[in-house]
């Protein structure tokens, strides 16, 4: 069964049926409705709710401010904007605004363009020299250990200063362990061995979403919320259901992670996933 697009609507109470009313009329989204940024936030929060697309209406308050933050905390959150008092609208920090979202379907219609644009530029960046190369040190690494070495060695490469791998070892609770690392002595000294479902780590693992995080938020990794790190960017190491961890890159200085890099790092994970299932690695 194809995967469903994971929607959230955020809208003025007045406009939540019509919005669910429409959206649920196309078989391939899920939808969640909430009527307050507020309630956006914490629904993007739960580590319960997985959400591909975001839709908020301008007529609620500070979704320019939201947008802006949304961008460096959820890097890869496809977000579209709605402004059906304007003629005409600039999508800004958006991926996308509709000022008649039910007219012709256009709101689904540019949900469904963004998800395929999405398709397509994870199969662009999968041509880079970086993954290409990366994909021959999987295969010439030995074993499960070889495997999530290479990777966090590979990353480090990509201008991090500190890459780890941990392993899930439960579900619930959430664990997981780490299994490998490079950076410098220093901090490989002090990283947490365990991380939670408090934690960076664990949120990623249980929703299967990528997350930025800078000093000031939360949940974060110890080090970057001590400030011994600036920025860190955690993306799940899954395949076909089976989630076998996290991968952890973190740099120096805060908002330095961009979508592009959050990019590559998916494509890491997605290369090292598939390579652990071929180990047999569970």
């Amino acid at each position: 069964m194809p995967k469903l697009t994971q929607v959230l609507v955020a809208v003025p109470q007045s406009e939540a049926a019509r919005y669910f009313k429409n959206l649920r009329q196309q078989e391939e989204f899920e939808v969640r409705v909430v009527t307050s940024t507020d309630d956006a936030l914490t629904d993007l929060r739960d580590r319960d709710n997985n959400t591909d697309v975001l839709v908020m209406s301008q007529s609620l308050p500070e979704t320019t401010e939201l947008t802006n933050d949304l961008r460096q905390s959820y890097p890869r959150l496809l977000i579209v904007l709605v402004d059906e008092e304007a003629d005409f609208a600039i999508p800004g920090q958006a991926d996308e605004i509709s000022t008649d979202p039910f007219e012709g379907d256009d709101l689904a219609r540019r949900i469904q363009r963004l998800m395929s644009d999405r398709q397509l530029e994870t199969l662009r960046a999968d041509s880079l020299p970086a993954v290409r190369l990366f994909a021959k040190r999987l295969r010439d690494a030995s074993g499960e250990l070889g495997k999530l070495q290479a990777a966090a060695a590979a990353c480090r490469e990509m201008n991090y200063d500190y890459v780890a791998c941990y392993r899930q070892e439960s579900d619930s609770p959430i664990s997981l362990e780490l299994r490998a690392q490079d950076g410098g002595r220093p901090i490989k000294a002090v990283a947490p061995k365990m991380a939670s479902a408090d934690d960076l780590m664990g949120w990623v693992a249980k929703t299967g979403q990528s997350r930025v995080a800078s000093p000031e938020d939360t949940p974060n990794h110890p080090l970057v919320a001590k400030g011994r790190l600036g920025s860190v960017a955690c993306v799940p190491v899954n395949i076909s259901g089976v989630r076998y961890g996290v991968l952890v890159a973190c740099r120096d200085v805060p908002g330095s992670v961009t979508q592009e890099n959050v990019l590559m790092l998916e494509l890491i994970s997605a290369q090292l996933a598939a390579a652990l299932s071929k180990e047999g690695v569970r």
